[in-house]
């Protein structure tokens, strides 16, 4: 594995919640106002493997393996969007304890997060879930059925050894981060996890508007967060301003300069500030 996932799994705090007859798989640090945070395709809650130190100083940080993903079981055979957005939502109810969570989805992660947003400002969901939010923040979000450039990808399964690690490095350079200097070994070491453990493919479950159609429906404040070379976004970023202003104009939309789509990785630092500057992230002083 990895010195540094190693480290941070150690230190995790490992629970479940159920989805159908499977389970979801959470991992856990520090302590405070829960932040949960949703990881991208073909990943796991290693993509916040530069985040999570620094956001669980104040935080109670959640981390979910999204069905399919990671440690999690698969979702139940013909699962939507919106049932796995609806086990989300009932794991963060269970894991907060009533506790309003400041909900935080990177790319696939980021649909499910505004899915559950949007399905918790319903009203139609079970008791118990009317306070599940404090806000939204979309990572990298796409299904906004805006243009995109083509990311094509190597496939890596038929693949060993010296090959396997090219495929993914060429995958990381064509989708994921936008300064090929920016692939080193804990990269490569999380790609090829996450590669490893994926059972899901989202865009099965994820239509080209599916964001789009729900973010009038949202009623938690939204944050919105880009790499300005976010491969799927770049060159028409100016294309999202646009329809975030029109759809959300409260929403508060942050371009983190020469990142790519995997902005909380490659510049986590930059990351780290603007999320600290989007939400609390200490927990207020008793009185």
């Amino acid at each position: 594995m990895h010195p540094t996932l190693d480290a941070l799994e150690a230190s995790a705090r490992r629970s479940e919640t159920p989805f159908g007859a499977g389970r979801i798989v959470w991992h856990e640090w520090g302590a405070g106002p829960p932040l949960v945070l949703l990881h991208g395709g073909a990943g796991s809650w290693r993509h916040w493997a530069r985040n999570i130190p620094f956001l669980a100083r104040g935080r109670r940080v959640l981390a979910a393996d999204t069905p399919g993903l990671g440690d999690s079981g698969p979702p139940p055979a013909g699962a939507s969007l919106w049932d796995i957005a609806d086990a989300l939502a009932e794991g963060i109810r269970l894991q907060a304890g009533g506790v309003p969570a400041d909900l935080v989805g990177f790319s696939f992660g980021a649909v499910i997060s505004a899915h559950v947003a949007a399905h918790v400002a319903t009203g139609d969901v079970p008791a118990g879930r009317g306070g599940l939010l404090d806000s939204v923040t979309l990572v990298g979000c796409g299904a906004l059925g805006l243009k995109r450039e083509p990311t094509p990808l190597v496939p890596v399964r038929d693949r060993q050894g010296a090959e396997r690690v090219a495929a993914h490095r060429a995958n990381l350079a064509s989708l994921m981060l936008a300064d090929p200097a920016s692939i080193d070994d804990l990269a490569l070491a999380i790609q090829a996890w996450n590669s490893d453990h994926a059972r899901l493919r989202s865009r099965g479950v994820v239509s080209d508007t599916a964001v789009r159609d729900v973010l009038p429906r949202i009623d938690r404040p939204l944050n919105v967060i880009y790499g300005e070379r976010d491969a799927i976004a770049y060159p028409h970023m100016e294309d999202r301003i646009r329809l975030f202003a029109e759809l959300r104009p409260a929403a508060r939309l942050r371009i983190i300069p020469g990142a790519g789509h995997w902005v909380a990785f490659e510049a986590a630092e930059a990351f780290n500030a603007t999320l600290a500057a989007l939400l609390p992230l200490e927990a207020a002083p008793e009185r």
